[in-house]
């Protein structure tokens, strides 16, 4: 697929700082104690976030569905602590950044004990092709919004707990908007949850954030913010393409 250049902004402040000059967006940035990017007007004033590496572990499955725990080849179900995943999608357009209907949620991840499925592993710790948990994608309705019932990913060698996500405008169509990242975790989040079962059967000499090599090309921008609900815990991430 040939996409175009686009950038990831984050919703935030958005509508405030659209209102604004570029000089007055700066110091209100700076009042609350935060750094913005602030291009020149008309552009909004937005947060850029980073793209990062798709990595070995995609397949473009095609399956649509919002509870991802579930394998559909077998019936059986993911264990670890719930998570409702929330994405806000939007678009920059003229002045105003607008929610972007009909975008391409895809999102992946590892299991508790840091499986893929759909993939034979290049390390060799697993081999889990014609598997479909963990794995599938929504369609942003008139909000912008897609939703996901997940489970806390666990870890394995060499990377820090993280999800990986897509977003596509046009995935059958030769040009389109195309965005690939991964969303971290507070490591004293993820601390706890992987002190329990079945997650404690993987160890916990897990690599953190700050040693995590891809994490450092800025993953701090990166970070799902969490809340805990009745089932697990629940997080959000806003952002836009440009």
């Amino acid at each position: 697929m040939k996409s175009d250049r686009i950038e990831i902004v984050s919703r935030g402040r958005r509508e405030l700082l659209c209102r604004v000059g570029a000089g007055a967006a700066l110091a209100l940035a700076g009042g609350l104690g935060g750094t913005l990017a602030v291009a020149a007007q008309p552009t909004p004033a937005c947060v850029v976030r980073p793209r990062q590496t798709e990595g070995p572990y995609f397949v473009d499955d095609r399956l649509k569905r919002a509870d991802l725990r579930s394998d559909p080849t077998d019936g059986s179900v993911r264990p670890g602590v719930p998570l409702a995943l929330t994405f806000r999608v939007s678009r920059v357009d003229g002045r105003g950044c607008v929610p972007l209907a009909g975008a391409v949620v895809d999102v992946w991840q590892c299991d508790a004990l840091g499986v893929y499925s759909g993939v034979r592993d290049f390390a060799g710790r697993f081999d889990t092709r014609g598997r479909l948990f963990l794995r599938g994608y929504q369609l942003t309705d008139a909000a912008g919004v897609a939703r996901f019932l997940t489970i806390y990913p666990g870890w394995y060698p060499g990377r820090t707990v993280h999800i990986h996500f897509k977003i596509r405008t046009a995935p059958a169509a030769p040009r389109g908007l195309e965005f690939t990242s991964q969303l971290y975790f507070d490591d004293a989040v993820s601390d706890r949850v992987l002190a329990q079962a079945p997650y404690a059967r993987n160890g916990l000499h897990r690599v953190r954030n700050e040693d995590d090599g891809i994490f450092r090309k800025g993953g701090d921008r990166l970070m799902l913010g969490l809340a805990r609900d009745a089932q697990g815990y629940a997080g959000s991430f806003d952002l836009a393409l440009r």
